[in-house]
């Protein structure tokens, strides 16, 4: 799909900062543990703002980045898995709120692999000339469903980043993508409460079930195997070897995750972008904010090699390799 670009990059961080210490009042933990063994420092969090006012300041954000108005998009695909509602669609919302009347609407859900998966899904929409510009957001609240008297807490943090894909006339763009799913692993991460099997009641809520659930090891575990075999697999759709790579722009679940993976690939640290110890894991938003973040800093130049990753919970992962344009 070398027809196909990013035309534009944008995020948005709510103001609210919850640092470790901060938790440290409220559950079994301690900032030097987190630091050395997550790599967080820091996460923000939401207070007044839902999932659609991060995503649609991020789209914002990206429409000017690309320079175009909210009426040239033809389609909206968010990432989340903390939706404002069941009903209707975030992406639906976050239309209205940015008046992009033209477009097409609808949510995505693979947790943290959500981005790639919609970001892989809208540029087949170009590819194939049904639409010329897709917005493609990713965004998550996830501090609305976390236990924040768990160890657990540590996690996650909120924010949304946002791309356009536009069509592209030159030999260059989007190289390949691979995309997984097992769903023998969905009850290592999940979010019980809400849906058909645990609609919510006073019971449900009582239970804690509005809450994630994870099996910390086993994401560790799985992430570390199945994230240098996806990106191996881009490289050899593609010819390209690891050397080639300008950078990786991957997901941010942990920095031991992502030191590992590194190190599998043969991929020197510093190639590796993160903005983990800042933001904590944003799930839908991680990729969209540091590519955002990478490309506003002026540190991606036209003809690089640049590669997406993600794992999460299904379990759903993937990579894609991209050339700048």
């Amino acid at each position: 799909m070398t027809n196909v670009k990013i035309s534009g990059t944008g995020s948005y961080l709510p103001e609210t900062i919850l640092t470790n210490k901060d938790l440290e009042k409220n559950a079994s933990t301690n900032d030097a543990w987190i630091v050395k063994n997550i790599g967080v420092q820091e996460r923000r969090v939401v207070t007044s703002e839902v999932t659609s006012d991060l995503a649609a300041r991020a789209a914002l954000n990206a429409l000017e980045s690309a320079s175009l108005t909210a009426m040239d998009i033809d389609l909206i695909i968010v990432a989340t898995s903390t939706p404002d509602r069941l009903a209707p669609s975030t992406a639906c919302i976050v239309q209205d709120k940015i008046g992009a009347y033209n477009a097409v609407a609808f949510d995505l859900a693979a947790v943290c692999s959500g981005f790639l998966f919609a970001y892989s899904t809208a540029a087949q929409f170009i590819s194939n000339g049904i639409y010329r510009h897709v917005l493609v957001i990713g965004a998550d609240t996830f501090s609305k469903i976390t236990d924040w008297t768990r160890r657990d807490c540590i996690f996650f943090g909120d924010g949304a980043g946002a791309i356009v894909l536009s069509k592209n006339d030159h030999d260059n763009g989007i190289l390949s993508f691979r995309l997984y799913s097992d769903g023998r692993g969905k009850d290592n991460f999940t979010i019980p409460g809400g849906g058909s099997e645990y609609p919510m009641s006073q019971q449900n809520l009582d239970e804690g079930r509005r809450y994630f659930q994870m099996n910390g090891q086993e994401v560790f575990n799985t992430a570390v195997d199945v994230l240098p075999k996806a990106i191996n697999e881009v490289l050899n759709d593609t010819g390209f070897s690891i050397k080639d790579i300008r950078m990786l722009v991957p997901h941010q679940p942990n920095i031991n995750i992502l030191k590992k993976t590194a190190g599998k690939l043969d991929l020197p640290f510093e190639k590796v972008m993160v903005n983990l110890h800042r933001y904590a894991n944003t799930s839908g938003g991680t990729i969209p904010i540091v590519l955002d973040e990478t490309y506003r800093a002026g540190k991606i130049a036209p003809g690089d090699l640049i590669l997406f990753a993600a794992v999460g919970s299904g379990w759903t992962w993937g990579a894609a390799l991209l050339k700048w344009i």
